[in-house]
């Protein structure tokens, strides 16, 4: 019952925001520039928060122990911290002057690139990597009803897709962001009943680190536990950086910097980092808890011993289930667990969804395609493009087995190592060329699959995570080839010199 009036109050904001001003582009995809520092900060997060906050944290957790998701958390954070720092205000402020309300849209604008070959280039990468993020997304939705109700989990994962096109398509940006402020609050209220709960299944935290404790290298920073071995496997400062450069991907993130572009005033970027610094922090370290909790309670056969990815991150739904078997009170708490995990999971999916929609609609279809559209086509266009990702989504989602946690990492990645660098030079350094541009997003992204597929494979020092290493190519290769082009004309450094002087 706690999951279906979640899920009609979703719907209902779709409704109500539907009746809003979104006869617009900016309306629809940005909200008129309108939101609060509240809603700024925790809509940014929890789209920032997949199903691998209540699903792949803790499992990993569970699996390995405290090194990966450890590093992970730490660097996560600290990327969230500079993001609100050094990014969020500037963008905003250069976005409005130059009238961009998609992050393509920026990019083009900001190099003055008429051919709008950036804006294209920048619609691709989204709609290539936002498919696999949304489908992890979906994948979550399925496993969670299927093992809650013995659903099917095909059928699972359609329900839930229905429901997340359903307000995105009627309410757009407002209706996103305003439904992920709400699930960030659901998540916090989620994460926290199902850990005070499970810490008593434990046997109490004592005994849940006497028995974690008994894993070599569980509880370690600097080691790993090894699941197929029993054994312990040292964690070396490259897997740290490694592991660490997960904070890197912030900077690329097209749904969390559409959030920066959209706040309604720079002042309120201050009250905004402060919410979503702690946030973050706080509700990825309890996700973790959880995970260490859950394999006291397999120890203690309130649920099962899990030895894949694919089983573990069940843990939290499973020890849901086992609080909703103790009567009418905690069966209701169990359901805000399960709509908590909901949650995290739409938080992000919604807002993947409208801005891949945004990046087809406006920037491949009206600007480098040149198709002429009225705002109501337009509008049309953008939910007919949410519906069509969707269905490729669930297509990419219909394995079962699949890990959430990577899919979830290959996507942040790619937006990481194409959008990162990018969109810090082209906020820092004013001598930063659209050829250079061009460049080190195409160089980024190619890496990403370069590096996973053919490099990592081959292990030992080569096996670090694709984000850090096409970070740095791209980096370098837009600055570079930026060093080896014509300057920018005196429009583009001009507008620049602009924004810079008046942050000061």
């Amino acid at each position: 019952m706690t999951i279906l009036v979640y899920l009609a109050g979703m719907i209902g904001i779709g409704f109500y925001y539907s009746k809003k001003d979104l006869t617009s582009d900016e309306g629809f995809f940005l909200g008129n520039r309108k939101l609060g520092p509240l809603v700024a900060a925790m809509s940014a997060e929890a789209s920032d928060m997949s199903s691998y906050l209540l699903m792949g944290l803790p499992g990993l957790a569970y699996l390995s122990g405290l090194a990966d998701v450890g590093w992970t958390e730490i660097g996560l954070a600290l990327g969230t911290y500079l993001n609100w720092l050094i990014v969020a205000k500037r963008l905003r402020r250069y976005s409005t002057r130059l009238g961009a309300i998609t992050v393509p849209d920026y990019f083009s604008r900001r190099f003055n690139d008429t051919s709008k070959l950036i804006s294209c280039v920048a619609a691709l990468i989204i709609v290539i990597f936002f498919i696999p993020y949304t489908a992890s997304g979906f994948k979550a939705v399925g496993t969670l009803f299927s093992s809650l109700f013995g659903m099917d989990y095909h059928l699972a994962m359609a329900l839930g897709a229905i429901v997340i096109i359903g307000y995105t398509v009627l309410g757009g940006f407002l209706a996103v962001s305003t439904t992920d402020l709400i699930q960030s609050i659901v998540m916090t209220l989620a994460l926290i009943v199902i850990v005070v709960f499970s810490v008593g299944l434990g046997g109490g935290m004592d005994v849940v680190l006497e028995r974690a404790s008994r894993l070599p290298g569980y509880l370690s920073m600097t080691r790993t536990y090894d699941i197929s071995s029993g054994s312990r496997l040292p964690y070396t400062p490259l897997n740290i950086v490694s592991t660490m450069a997960w904070g890197l991907g912030y900077f690329g993130m097209p749904h969390i910097l559409l959030r920066f572009m959209a706040i309604k005033r720079e002042e309120d970027i201050k009250a905004s980092r402060r919410i979503a610094s702690v946030w973050v922090v706080v509700s990825m370290f309890t996700a973790i808890v959880i995970g260490i909790v859950g394999y006291s309670c397999s120890l203690s056969g309130f649920i099962s011993t899990f030895t894949t990815s694919s089983e573990s991150e069940t843990v939290i739904i499973r020890l849901a289930g086992l609080l909703s078997q103790r009567g009418i009170l905690r069966a209701v708490m169990a359901g805000l667990v399960m709509a908590g995990i909901l949650a995290c999971t739409m938080s992000t999916a919604d807002s993947q969804l409208l801005a891949a929609a945004s990046s087809v609609s406006k920037d491949l279809m009206q600007d480098f395609f040149h198709v002429r559209m009225t705002e109501k086509q337009s509008m049309r266009a953008a939910r007919i493009t949410v519906a069509a990702i969707a269905l490729i989504a669930l297509f990419l989602a219909w394995n079962p087995d699949s890990s959430v946690f990577t899919i979830v990492s290959f996507a942040w990645a790619g937006f990481g190592g194409s959008f990162g660098p990018l969109m810090l030079l082209s906020l820092f350094w004013r001598r930063t060329t659209k050829q250079g541009a061009l460049a080190g997003m195409i160089c980024g992204g190619a890496t990403i699959f370069i590096w996973k597929y053919l490099v990592r494979p081959l292990g030992g020092a080569w096996n670090i995570y694709e984000l850090l290493p096409a970070f740095l190519i791209a980096g370098f290769t837009t600055i570079i080839v930026s060093l080896l082009t014509k300057a920018p004309d005196s429009l583009v450094t001009d507008e620049f010199d602009a924004v810079v002087q008046d942050l000061h």
